[in-house]
């Protein structure tokens, strides 16, 4: 529905179960948008936990409220939500939720599109607020990897970027 014609973070999941013998897999997605086709390839997979961080409402209309499961917690967040509104997020919910799941890897799609600059959405992330998103997605599991999701504003994209690789490194 959206401007993805692979799933990759699901490709990734699928690969670390099957090539690298992994069993829980942890996909949090910070990502603008929801992840409407990453939520139903695991929607009755109790061996992936989908975590969705993303402007609610806004395109493609899903993961609104009380469309969390066992197997996913969708935070949906009003436009205009920045850094505060993040870190409370993965404190009161992402954190708790992915700890109890208690993964074998951690896959991040890390969207860039919840900038304060990004002209396709409203969000107020700053360059700080990712290097702390990525910090904190680093610790939530014993390992961890990455999948380059959205972000549209070419002359933000590459600070946002090297601001998150701080972040996975400082994890």
């Amino acid at each position: 529905m959206g401007f993805c014609l692979l799933d990759n973070i699901a490709v990734a999941a699928r690969h670390a179960q099957d090539a690298l013998r992994l069993e829980r897999i942890a996909i949090v997605d910070w990502d603008v948008h929801h992840g409407n086709g990453t939520e139903a390839i695991f929607r009755d997979d109790e061996s992936v936990l989908f975590v969705s961080l993303h402007q609610w409402p806004f395109y493609p209309g899903t993961g609104g409220p009380g469309t969390s499961d066992d197997a996913t917690l969708n935070i949906p967040l009003p436009a205009g939500a920045g850094d505060a509104q993040y870190a409370a997020a993965f404190s009161e919910l992402v954190e708790p939720t992915v700890g109890a799941f208690d993964p074998d890897i951690v896959l991040v799609s890390a969207g860039f599109d919840a900038h304060e600059l990004e002209p396709l959405a409203h969000m107020a992330v700053t360059e700080r607020g990712f290097e702390e998103l990525a910090r904190r997605s680093a610790q939530l599991g014993p390992r961890v990897a990455v999948v380059l999701e959205g972000g549209y504003n070419l002359a933000t994209l590459p600070r946002l970027v090297e601001a998150a690789i701080r972040g996975f490194e400082a994890g």
